[in-house]
């Protein structure tokens, strides 16, 4: 297996500058990888990274992943657009139906997901069931789709996205923290049932990143890139580069031997 240097997958912010990534081209080779909420921001990356490591990437999203494809495409890797409400059954069974027809899913990574912030008494019960549908319902829903095929072929990998929120109790998303801390549970408890059939489930929690849907959001606006910043141990912004790889790598055959296991990604920001 050979490693290769090319150029970073996702636009810098000309203050942030950190290496190039390191892509293994044949890692996920033969492969097909099923990404929720893959049309755009970190989500985009992960994609990316994962076709230009061989793999057919599934970009499964509400929202229009036709420049993402197109992108994807033309890096010269291959990618498939199926639009999918990752929290509605009969979606997700529209989705596995697709899927089906290109082989079955080796991969699922969970990333779709929302962030809504404001205090625990403004929240109404529709705004909690919601954060928990769309953010933790989902991944319930997709694993029951795609485990199947996985179990039987004796190998699959399924990631979930945490945050490293659920480790600090950060206060003002009190429904986003909760289903961050059961994706968590879920990979875990998961984990233990399917691990013999070949199967491993893992998760990440990144911490506050810079991409195109935060830098235009309420996290800029707040100012909490620099706040964050001041507490990390690495005194830069997290970049979705930041990200791809330890995803790549536990997606991968390398990491057979891990599983159940929630890897921080901050910056060092948590470190307990």
């Amino acid at each position: 297996m050979t490693t290769t240097q090319v150029s970073s997958l996702t636009p810098q912010s000309p203050t942030q500058t950190r290496r190039t990534p390191l892509i293994t081209p044949d890692r996920h080779r033969g492969r097909t990888a099923v990404i929720t909420g893959g049309a755009q921001g970190i989500g985009r990356a992960y994609a990316r990274r994962l076709a230009s490591e061989g793999a057919r990437v599934v970009i499964a999203d509400i929202a229009d992943a036709a420049p993402a494809r197109a992108q994807i495409e033309a890096d010269g890797g291959e990618a498939t657009v199926v639009q999918c409400d990752v929290c509605d059954p009969a979606s997700v069974a529209a989705l596995a139906a697709a899927v089906a027809d290109l082989g079955g899913a080796d991969i699922l990574l969970h990333n779709a997901g929302i962030y809504p912030m404001g205090p625990h008494d403004a929240i109404t019960f529709e705004e909690w069931r919601r954060v928990l549908a769309i953010n933790l319902d989902s991944i319930f829903l997709l694993s029951q789709a795609f485990l199947p095929h996985m179990r039987e072929q004796g190998w699959g990998r399924i990631i979930g996205i945490s945050s490293a929120m659920f480790h600090a109790g950060s206060p003002g998303s009190l429904h986003y923290v909760a289903s961050k801390g059961g994706i968590i549970g879920f990979v875990r408890a998961l984990a233990a049932e399917v691990g013999p059939d070949g199967v491993t489930v893992n998760a990440i929690a990144p911490g506050l990143i810079r991409s195109d849907g935060t830098s235009k959001g309420i996290h800029d606006e707040l100012g909490l890139f620099d706040m964050v910043v001041a507490h990390q141990a690495v005194k830069r912004n997290g970049l979705p580069d930041d990200l791809t790889g330890a995803i790549s790598f536990l997606l991968s055959d390398e990491a057979e031997f891990i599983t159940g296991q929630t890897l921080v990604i901050d910056g060092g920001l948590v470190r307990a």
